[in-house]
């Protein structure tokens, strides 16, 4: 090696060494596994984006769209691109590009909704990526692609989407808090959106392409595009005329007496749909960055004492166990000591000599309370727990509350005779109208639904399956209570504001102590009015809530008007005409010396200390 020739040589056969291996490389890639090799390459330069499915639409019963999903692009500019727009050149010229990114943004800005200076702004930026809409439908991305300017595109970059998927709430604030929403990164946020996610939510697709090492799409390359399966539509129980103007009488009354809170909620008396859950304050769901009103919906989340409304579980169970009837006499005291305290009537009077269905119409707590007492505190747990009281509707609404019912065996002597007229015990609104949809129904409680029907994705439709009835009490006894009830809308009731002309009316008020978390007590009123009508041929149930109004706090005086307004509104809606029955004459007050000398008369036969 130390001579010339040896050097040459040697350096031959190093480079024919290293030229025998090169060739084996390319022999080896080229030949036996050029369809791996190319397979990689094709792999490396591949973009996937996932093509968004659409989510279901979210229906009335009445084929209102309370919900739906519209397609939006995301519409971009390539500036290097644009600054040669009717030049006639292939690439951007000093002397021409300003005119012809001007002659772009003219046209661009109208389709954009925005001024000629901003668009220009967007089309003179550095880089080649400039986003010009990121929402635009796709009705404005054809009059822009109409154009043919070049470098104008719908991005479909890696990391982008084919086309951005927008949740549309066309009723806004009136169902909002019961339809829910969808956030901007596509997750359901409570109401039916989050309820029915499952079917609501589509299968997304997914497009795959080729592109350069600079990231552009290859136009001669392969593509695959699988398609994504939109969700499936739900059909609601809920009739949107009745949603729209119950959210509006209740709006009105929440503001005009001052209160906290409210909710309505509307039903049918014979299936236990649900025909409006209204609850105030609201928001809207296309603008859910600025909401102000509460996002959860009151009438299935909120408890509270119910109060009077209450009166109706107990009596229905005292007549339910013949303890007592319609007629049966009560001589009700000024005042009755239980346990330690002094329990009245809301207005203060002397003894007062009533029949039962006189004690409900006239809503006497002292009263309700002697009916009680005939009962077993087992036997009233268990009537009130028949009603639906304790535990979740069924219709399975997040957030749904099973209210507060203490198991009696832990009722306190005091407890034992406040749960009688509605006080220390809690339920939602849902809850309440239940109770009297019960009664409506003659007896049998049904479960309220809220979906009525799923719609397949070949069209079909697939029907709810219809709540299996529970018998709380005998049609019989539905039928006296219905009466008893029409006697709390007469004159000489408590809520005379309730009646329809040429209706008859049955319901029940309520005007209960309100508990306040935040303060940790009893802070204000709740007031409601709950009832059906007609009341011989229940058909609608309808029940009032309003939380701390300060303008006014009896049931009968703030919530009545708002039930007379609303089921006036249904039974017109819905076509349901008067019976045209005379309403039964009832009896609410016996003579004094028949009550005393009636061996079933109640009355308070414990003493002064009430033990």
């Amino acid at each position: 090696m130390g001579t010339p020739p040896r050097r040459v040589r040697g350096l031959f056969i190093a480079i024919l060494f290293v030229l025998t291996v090169f060739a084996a490389q390319l022999v080896r890639i080229q030949g036996w596994d050029a369809s791996r090799v190319a397979a990689e390459a094709r792999k490396q330069r591949t973009a996937t984006v996932t093509v968004p499915a659409l989510r279901g639409e979210i229906r009335s019963s009445d084929g209102v769209v309370l919900a739906s999903s519209v397609e939006r692009v995301t519409i971009v500019a390539d500036p290097t691109s644009v600054c040669t727009y009717k030049t006639g050149k292939n690439e951007c010229t000093p002397a021409h590009s300003a005119e012809a990114i001007r002659q772009a943004a003219t046209a661009l800005a109208p389709l954009l909704d925005l001024t000629v200076d901003d668009v220009t702004a967007r089309l003179t930026g550095p880089g080649r990526y400039s986003i010009l809409a990121a929402k635009a439908t796709p009705l404005v991305w054809r009059k822009v692609n109409d154009l043919r300017i070049p470098g104008i595109y719908k991005d479909v970059r890696p990391g982008g989407d084919v086309s951005v998927p927008e949740r549309s709430y066309p009723t806004g604030p009136t169902a909002a808090a019961l339809v829910g929403f969808v956030q901007n990164n596509g997750q359901a946020a409570g109401g039916v959106e989050l309820m029915m996610d499952k079917s609501l939510t589509g299968t997304p697709g997914e497009l795959a392409f080729e592109t350069s090492a600079t990231g552009d799409i290859i136009p001669t390359a392969s593509s695959t595009r699988k398609d994504a399966v939109n969700g499936t539509a739900i059909t609601l129980t809920i009739n949107s005329s009745l949603q729209w103007y119950a959210q509006n009488a209740l709006a009105q009354k929440v503001t005009e007496t001052g209160a906290l809170s409210g909710t309505v909620v509307a039903l049918n008396a014979k299936t236990g749909a649900l025909l409006a859950v209204a609850s105030y304050p609201s928001f809207d769901p296309n603008d859910i960055k600025n909401a102000k009103g509460s996002l959860t919906n009151k009438a299935f989340g909120e408890v509270f004492e119910p109060g009077s409304t209450a009166k109706l579980m107990s009596i229905a169970a005292a007549l339910q166990e013949k303890k007592v009837t319609p007629t049966t006499p009560v001589i009700v005291p000024p005042t009755l000591p239980r346990s330690g305290q002094v329990f009245n009537d809301a207005e203060g009077h002397g003894t007062e000599y009533r029949t039962v269905t006189g004690v409900l119409a006239q809503s006497s707590n002292i009263g309700t309370v002697l009916v009680s007492e005939t009962l077993t505190s087992a036997q009233l747990e268990g009537y009130f727990r028949k009603f639906g009281l304790g535990a979740p509707s069924g219709v399975n609404f997040p957030g749904e509350s099973a209210g507060l019912l203490t198991p009696s065996g832990q009722w306190s002597g005091t407890q034992r005779t406040t749960v009688a007229f509605g006080q220390g015990l809690s339920l939602t609104a849902i809850q309440a109208a239940e109770v009297f949809q019960t009664i409506a129904n003659g007896g049998v409680r049904i479960p309220p639904t809220l979906v009525a029907s799923v719609t397949n994705p070949d069209g079909s439709q697939t029907q709810a399956k219809t709540p299996q009835g529970v018998r709380v009490v005998d049609q019989a006894v539905a039928t006296q209570l219905s009466a008893m009830l029409e006697g709390v809308v007469s004159e000489q009731g408590t809520a005379p504001q309730a009646q329809i002309a040429g209706y008859r009316v049955a319901g029940k008020t309520g005007t209960a102590d309100r508990f306040d978390p935040a303060v940790g007590g009893y802070s204000g009123k709740t007031a409601s009015f709950i009832g059906f009508a007609p009341a011989d041929d229940p058909q609608v149930v309808v029940a009032v809530i309003l939380q701390r109004p300060i303008k006014g706090y009896f049931g009968g005086l703030v919530a009545a008007p708002v039930f007379h307004d609303v089921m006036t509104y249904a039974l017109q809606d819905l076509a349901i005409p008067p019976t045209g029955t005379p309403a039964p004459q009832l009896t609410l007050e016996v003579d004094p010396s028949t009550a005393a000398a009636d061996p079933t008369t109640l009355r308070n036969t414990r003493g002064s200390s009430g033990r």
